[in-house]
C-alpha cells in the first residue's frame, strides 16, 4: 500500500492550488479516498454515525449485494436454457449459464457505474465538491432490480435520472428524500413500462434461437393474480419447459432458491438472506427496519388469507413475502440509512408500514405487477413525518415528567 500511497502523493502537486490540474482536484481526492481513509468529516448530509467512513461503509453494502448478483447472473442463463429447451436441470450446465448471465448482467453493472460515477465525478469538479460515495451502492442496486432484457440506453438514461433528479437536485449524497435505486426503477417503469413487465422481459433472448413453443416467462406474482377464481396458487400449472411446481411447497422450494423468472437479483430469497446476515453483522442495516417490515407484510397476508375473496389473496403468507422484490427491498432498498426514518420508535414504524403497504398495493391494485416500490417510496416521503411525531412524542412526555417532578 506504500507503493500505491507514494503514488497518490507525487501526482497530489498537480492537482492543488496552482497545479496545472488544479481544476481537477475533487477527481483526484475522490479516487484518493477510494483507496485511503480521507482526513475530512462530513459537515452536512451526514448520515453515517460510525467511526467508519461512507466509502467502507458503501462497500460492505456492495459486499453484502454480491450473493445476489452470483445467483442473479446463473438464474438469467438458467432462465434462457429452459426457453429454449436445454440444459433444463438444476444441475446441468452450470458454467455454461453463468458465462451466458454474466454477459448479460454485467454490461448493464457497467453502464449503471460508468454512466452515475460520470455524473458525479463531473458535477463534483464543475462546483468543485468531493464526489459523493453514496453512488457505489445505487450503482449495483440499480443493474440488480431490473431485468435482464432491459435495453442499455435505459439503463444509462434511468441511472442519469436517480442521480441528477433523485439525487443531486437535494444536495448529493445524505440530502436525497428518495431511494435512488428505486426512483430509476419507477422512471422505467412509467416511462418504459412494457419494458419492465410481462412475460418475456425476464427471458433473455438470444438472435436467431426460437424458444420452446408454449413457454412462458411468466413470474409467479402474474400467475397468482392471474389464477382462475377458486384455484389455491402453488397447484396452479407452472410449466418451464419441463420445470413444474405441481404443489405449495415445489413453489415455495423454488421461490426460496431462485431459480424462477424476475429481476436480475430480486428471485433468490437465500442469497438475499445472506446479504441480510453482511449487514446486521456488521451493524449497518437497520435490524428494527427488517423484522417490522417483515411483521408488515405477513400481517398484510394473514388479512388476505381470511379475506380470501380470490386466489391472490390466498396465497400462503410464507409464498407471498419471497415472490417478487419484497425481501429485496425489506433489506437493501427499506434500510437506505438516508431515505429511512433515523429514529428507533420511527424505523419500528415506517417498516411495518412498509411492508403492509407493500402486500396491499401488490394484491388491491392490477395496474402496478409488484407493490413493493411503490410502498417503501412512499415511505421515503413519509419518514421525516415519522420522525418528527415520535421527537414531538418524546418531547412532550419528558415535559410531563418535568412538570411532575416540579
Amino acid at each position: 500500500m506504500q507503493f500505491l500511497r507514494n503514488i497518490f502523493d507525487n501526482l497530489r502537486p498537480n492537482f492543488e492550488k496552482g497545479g496545472k490540474f488544479e481544476k481537477y482536484y475533487k477527481g483526484f481526492e475522490a479516487m484518493e479516498t477510494f483507496a485511503f481513509t480521507p482526513g475530512h468529516t462530513a459537515h452536512k448530509g451526514a448520515h453515517i454515525r460510525d467511526a467508519i467512513d461512507l466509502k467502507r461503509t458503501m462497500f460492505l453494502v456492495v459486499i453484502a449485494l454480491v450473493p445476489s448478483l452470483l445467483f442473479g447472473m446463473w438464474n438469467t442463463g438458467h432462465q434462457y436454457y429452459l426457453s429454449i429447451g436445454e440444459l433444463t436441470g438444476l444441475g446441468e450446465g452450470f458454467m455454461e449459464k453463468f458465462i451466458f448471465g454474466a454477459i448479460r448482467v454485467l454490461p448493464i453493472v457497467v453502464v449503471s457505474y460508468a454512466v452515475g460515477l460520470g455524473i458525479e465525478f463531473a458535477i463534483a469538479i464543475k462546483n468543485n465538491h468531493s464526489v459523493n460515495e453514496g453512488y457505489l451502492v445505487s450503482g449495483m442496486l440499480i443493474p440488480l432490480v431490473l431485468p435482464s432484457e432491459i435495453p442499455l440506453w435505459m439503463v444509462a438514461v434511468a441511472t442519469a435520472f436517480a442521480v441528477v433528479i433523485g439525487k443531486e437536485v437535494f444536495g448529493g449524497t445524505g440530502m436525497n428524500i428518495l431511494n435512488p435505486a428505486l426512483t430509476a426503477r419507477a422512471f422505467l417503469f412509467f416511462a418504459y413500462p412494457t419494458k419492465m413487465s410481462g412475460n418475456m422481459v425476464w427471458i433473455p433472448q438470444e438472435s436467431g434461437v426460437a424458444g420452446v413453443d408454449g413457454y412462458t416467462g411468466e413470474t409467479l406474482l402474474s400467475q397468482a393474480y392471474n389464477a382462475p377464481a377458486g384455484s389455491e396458487f402453488g397447484n396452479v400449472a407452472y410449466d418451464a419447459a419441463g420445470q413444474q411446481f405441481g404443489s405449495l411447497a415445489d413453489t415455495m422450494w423454488a421461490s426460496f432458491w431462485g431459480w424462477i423468472p424476475g429481476s436480475i437479483g430480486e428471485t433468490s430469497t437465500f442469497a438475499i438472506l445472506l446479504g441480510a446476515a453482511i449487514l446486521i453483522f456488521t451493524g449497518i442495516g437497520s435490524w428494527r427496519i427488517m423484522l417490522s417490515f417483515l411483521v408488515g407484510g405477513l400481517t398484510m397476508s394473514l388479512i388476505f388469507n381470511a379475506w380470501g375473496a380470490n386466489a391472490f389473496m390466498s396465497v400462503h403468507p410464507l409464498q407471498q413475502l419471497m415472490m417478487g422484490s419484497f425481501m429485496f427491498g425489506m433489506v437493501f432498498m427499506a434500510t437506505d440509512p438516508v431515505s429511512a426514518a433515523q429514529t428507533t420508535m420511527g424505523k419500528w414504524i415506517y417498516g411495518f408500514l412498509a411492508g403492509f403497504l407493500g402486500i396491499m398495493i401488490r394484491v388491491f391494485n392490477p395496474a402496478y405487477p409488484e407493490g413493493i416500490m411503490m410502498a417503501i417510496l412512499f415511505m421515503n416521503v413519509m419518514a421525516p413525518l415519522i420522525d418528527h411525531y415520535v421527537v414531538e412524542v418524546n418531547i412532550n412526555r419528558r415535559l410531563k415528567r418535568a412538570k411532575v417532578a416540579a
